[in-house]
């Protein structure tokens, strides 16, 4: 079957097999390997990317759905070499170790910084717990996103969470 779908603001036109998911499209028809395989089944938010305006695990979405669609991957997210805001973010607060749940977790913070600017802790916990990491134990990941909201301050909450 034929696709059109605009993946970060480029228009792709591909021929695809109707049981091909997104997440095997993105990686293996367009070259786009930022946004990673972990479960296969929407559990861990690896493969997290926005699916027009909402974060979405790719891997649960058959590519054909996503004719006339706008998708947003991790390599949209900053152009050129700067890191966009969350990024920074999560390396200054030594967010990431291996990476491999990373471009989920930014997917996914993204859309929780754009619901709300100033989110609580629980609120912050509520928007990534769908995004499964095995190094960080999330505290590191929260502080980033105090951080990238100017609350750094807060981060001494996160002795009691």
């Amino acid at each position: 079957m034929k696709i059109k779908v605009t993946v970060n603001g480029q228009l792709y036109e591909r021929d695809v097999l109707e049981h091909k998911t997104l997440l095997r499209f993105l990686r293996e028809d367009l070259g786009l390997t930022g946004t990673k395989e972990g479960c296969g089944m929407g559990e861990c938010g690896a493969c997290t990317v926005f699916f027009n305006g909402k974060v979405m695990n790719s891997c649960m979405i058959l590519a054909v759905e996503a004719d006339g669609a706008t998708i947003d991957t991790i390599e949209g997210e900053s152009r050129g070499p700067s890191l966009t805001d969350i990024q920074k973010a999560m390396e200054k607060n030594n967010s990431v170790q291996c990476g491999f749940c990373t471009p989920g977790m930014v997917m996914s913070i993204k859309e929780l910084l754009q619901n709300k600017a100033k989110p609580s802790i629980p609120e912050i916990k509520e928007a990534i717990e769908g995004n499964f990491c095995r190094c960080t134990g999330y505290v590191q990941i929260i502080e980033a996103v105090l951080d990238v909201t100017g609350r750094s301050k807060e981060k001494g909450e996160l002795k009691h969470v």
